[in-house]
């Protein structure tokens, strides 16, 4: 008999919530509308804990149980991004002075690979010298080692599967798509985009190696996907757009940014899965563009920035067909500043004018402390309601 393989070995095991959101993910239509994306990733330790029924100081002694039986507690049916240890990375109340700071959070210097970046020209050498060379160095690792990368992909999402057990579905997320980006996590901002604004053929190449990379490292995962029976869903998460708009002139990503990125995706679009994009700040201009890429979704929304939930849910796919969207109640404005009847009121809101098949009901990101627990409660009550009843 031959050994199962992936989620071939939770075959008519799965229990309700994952089957409505395995459902709704292959575009069938359900009665209940599931709870997922990331999950809740609640930051406040106190609302993992009193939600889920734990005493006081448990979170941080044993973060990975409590997450999981919060989530399972709000009914959670979907996750891709497991974020058990994120909380962790503030207090119960938020950053403090112990916090550590990175090239976009105040840290007093940038230095990569042993170079101070504090130029624009010193981001470039540090692109040429290490960066470029490692591009073509993953390519060949990934041509050279891909049945071990696939069977590793696998092998993970089984593990967190077993441990989410078999009402709560894991989705592809880490490891599964690579594609071009901006590098301002390893920058800074001003460094980053002053070089990408004065040495854009050097911006460029480094958007060609990465993709001529991803498509190889695609090809794998779209493979991994596949074999191992996981969902076929993925959602691609990369800021390029603050509450303003985008962070450069979008006629710019048309020449140096958008082939590229459309080439480093066609293997898992080939492979007929379905990759979305999550959205943090005002990309309406990138929408169509992303569309026409091949995006079949999006998830998040921040609608206090612009973002026209209402339009993108009328929208179609390239082939014509109805977006996936992972709709989230505002964890900038509504849930923090609001009262339980704002968040009942954009819930109904996120329902009404969503797509009729394939929604899913999460948050915009992820929850900083501060937010009342009866908005809290009041967000878990609204996601059960809809689980059982849907539009009714």
């Amino acid at each position: 008999m031959t050994k199962p393989f992936g989620y071939n070995e939770f075959s008519n095991k799965w229990q309700s919530n994952a089957k409505l959101a395995m459902d709704t993910i292959a575009m069938r239509p359900t009665r209940g509308i599931p709870t997922g994306g990331f999950g809740i990733n609640d930051m406040q330790w106190s609302h993992l804990e009193t939600l889920s029924g734990n005493p006081p100081g448990s979170y941080p002694k044993e973060p990975v149980r409590v997450y999981r039986e919060f989530q399972l507690a709000a009914g959670v049916c979907f996750i891709d991004q497991w974020l058990a240890e994120n909380p962790l990375s503030m207090k119960d109340q938020g950053y403090d002075n112990d916090t550590q700071r990175g090239a976009t959070t105040g840290a007093d210097e940038i230095v990569c690979d042993g170079m101070r970046i504090d130029s624009p020209e010193a981001a470039v050498e540090h692109m040429e010298k290490f960066v470029f060379p490692r591009c073509v160095q993953w390519k060949r690792g990934f041509e050279a080692h891909g049945d071990e990368e696939i069977r590793k992909l696998v092998a993970d999402e089984v593990a967190v599967q077993r441990l989410f057990g078999m009402n709560m579905l894991k989705g592809p997320y880490n490891g599964f798509s690579t594609f071009p980006g901006f590098s301002y996590g390893h920058y800074g901002y001003a460094n980053y985009f002053m070089a990408y604004a004065l040495y854009p053929e050097v911006i460029e190449r480094g958007f060609k190696l990465h993709a001529d990379a991803a498509e190889v490292y695609n090809r794998l995962a779209a493979r991994a996907i596949v074999e191992g029976e996981l969902p076929r869903l993925i959602r691609l998460d990369h800021d390029m757009a603050d509450s303003r708009g985008m962070l450069v002139d979008i006629r710019t990503l048309d020449k140096l940014w958008f082939p590229h990125f459309a080439r480093s995706i066609r293997p898992l679009l080939d492979a007929g899965i379905r990759l979305i994009w999550h959205c943090d700040g005002n990309l309406m201009d990138m929408v169509p563009r992303l569309l026409e890429c091949g995006i079949g979704g999006f998830q998040g929304f921040q609608y206090e920035d612009g973002m026209d939930y209402e339009k993108i849910c009328r929208m179609k796919t390239r082939e014509g067909d109805g977006l996936f969207i992972i709709a989230g109640v505002s964890v900038t404005t509504t849930l923090p500043r609001g009262k339980p009847a704002d968040v009942r009121r954009q819930m109904d809101w996120l329902v009404e004018k969503g797509p009729k098949v394939g929604l899913m009901l999460g948050c915009s990101s992820s929850i900083a402390p501060g937010v009342p627990l009866d908005n809290m409660k009041t967000l878990i009550e609204g996601f059960a309601h809809y689980r059982a009843y849907g539009r009714n």
